[in-house]
């Protein structure tokens, strides 16, 4: 397990080019974390990583964001299901084993669902400070 806080949305994007250098193809990465958290501003790090220069958006009302780069980007906010009978509708597991990366925000809300093997990437905000304290892991390491 690592641990890594951020003071700024410039280290959330360092946090995530680090972390985008260090995962392959087919990863699936599971975000957690209250609303305005910086869920969104992590993906728009990696996906500035994967040299994505289109702008990233919460596809909240989209569900689902594709981006091309270095490795395509499947962007996923299950932010307005209800729980996994909403997300079994989707085909998410098309997104499992993709040439690319997945990132899922809200990913218990599709729990059961979810491939064993993912990257879990929890993100707790100091309302305070303004301070991220992400907790990254594979669900052995938890």
């Amino acid at each position: 397990m690592r641990i890594v806080e951020t003071n700024s949305p410039d280290e959330t994007w360092e946090l995530a080019a680090e972390l985008a250098g260090e995962l392959g193809a087919g990863t699936v990465i599971a975000l957690h974390g209250d609303l305005g958290a910086g869920k969104t501003c992590f993906i728009q790090g990696f996906a500035a990583a994967l040299g994505i220069d289109e702008p990233i958006t919460s596809p909240t009302y989209t569900l689902i964001g594709e981006y091309e780069g270095r490795l395509p980007l499947h962007h996923i906010d299950l932010y307005r299901l209800s729980g996994p009978e909403e997300a079994l509708g989707l085909g998410l597991e098309e997104y499992f084993d993709v040439d690319g990366i997945t990132a899922i925000e809200w990913a218990e809300r599709a729990e059961g669902l979810l491939p064993p093997d993912l990257l879990h990437v929890e993100i707790k905000a100091d309302a305070h400070s303004g301070t991220r304290t992400f907790r990254i892991f594979r669900e052995n390491e938890a």
